[in-house]
């Protein structure tokens, strides 16, 4: 066991740059944390260190060392942060950031939770632009579609279909659309097209398989899905809009699910954190409610 306390203590030293600076992390006396170093040095029969009087610099033994000892140094720290994440309270702040859409979502999500933690805050980074997460100290990140290269870690929640809405008034002294070329006339929003003018759409039919391009010029176009959701809701065109969202404007009657029968794509819903292990206890419980909360997404 003394081994692996010097051994600790060396690799403390290494990262810290001095003996004194490592003495002062350790809560020891810089002589005290030379001698350790010393005593490894005569166990091992060679020089770990090469001192100076204004720096330390490693031999080549020492480097080897220290990378087995910077291993078993990682090890011990995980091991009592995961310790300290399963004893903690979900107490502080919980930041969780996600596109506007998701907004009402999540606040059902996440109310019990609230409520059953009082010292729990929760601060909500709403934004379709998708922020910096590591600036915005970010503790779970809710994304849609495909994830980019990262090193967070991600987790899938479910499958989101779109659904194409339109408010009850667009609608009003139209026939009732049977299939997708029904829609050609009638105008349209969209989202994040770019420079076209022109947007397009694959839909296949739930039963019969069979497979439509449908192609428009929409009306109005914006680089916010919530503003498409509002606009559609004020009977200015048909939008391509996320279930999830939209769900209960339609059980009320707000608006309408056009072509119930054709699926028109879908997103995967993920939910993203910096690390695997080691969550503190707000984390881990907030992923385990949102899994909860979105697992019928999970069987779409």
């Amino acid at each position: 066991m003394e081994d692996l306390k010097r051994m600790a203590i060396f690799a403390t030293v290494v990262e810290q740059g001095s003996m004194t600076a490592a003495a002062r992390l350790l809560g020891m006396s810089a002589s005290a944390v030379s001698q350790q170093v010393r005593h490894l040095e005569a166990q091992a029969g060679l020089p770990l260190m090469h001192r100076t009087t204004r720096r330390l610099s490693l031999s080549d033994a020492g480097q080897r060392f220290y990378a087995q000892c910077a291993v078993m140094l990682q090890a011990a720290r995980q091991a009592r942060a995961e310790l300290d994440a399963e004893r903690d309270e979900p107490v502080g702040e919980l930041r969780i950031a996600a596109v506007l859409g998701l907004a009402a979502p999540l606040g059902r999500a996440l109310a019990p939770l609230l409520h059953a933690h009082p010292q729990l805050r929760l601060q909500l980074l709403l934004d379709d632009s998708h922020s910096d997460l590591v600036a915005e100290r970010v503790d779970i990140a809710i994304r849609l579609g495909e994830l980019p290269d990262s090193h967070w870690v991600a987790r899938p929640l479910g499958t989101l279909p779109w659904w194409i809405c339109a408010a009850p008034a667009l609608a009003q002294g139209r026939p009732v659309p049977q299939h997708p070329q029904a829609l050609q006339a009638w105008p349209w929003m969209a989202r994040n097209i770019g420079k076209t003018t022109s947007a397009s759409m694959q839909l296949q039919h739930r039963h019969s398989g069979e497979v439509v391009m449908l192609h428009t010029t929409p009306r109005i176009i914006s680089n916010q899905q919530y503003a498409l959701q509002q606009l559609c809701s004020e009977g200015l065109g048909l939008a391509r809009l996320f279930s999830l969202e939209v769900a209960d404007q339609v059980r009320s009657g707000q608006l309408l699910h056009l072509l119930p029968d054709w699926d028109c794509g879908s997103l995967r819903i993920s939910a993203l954190t910096p690390e695997r292990h080691a969550l503190p206890a707000r984390v881990r419980l907030a992923l385990a409610t949102l899994q909860a909360h979105f697992a019928p997404l999970a069987l779409s």
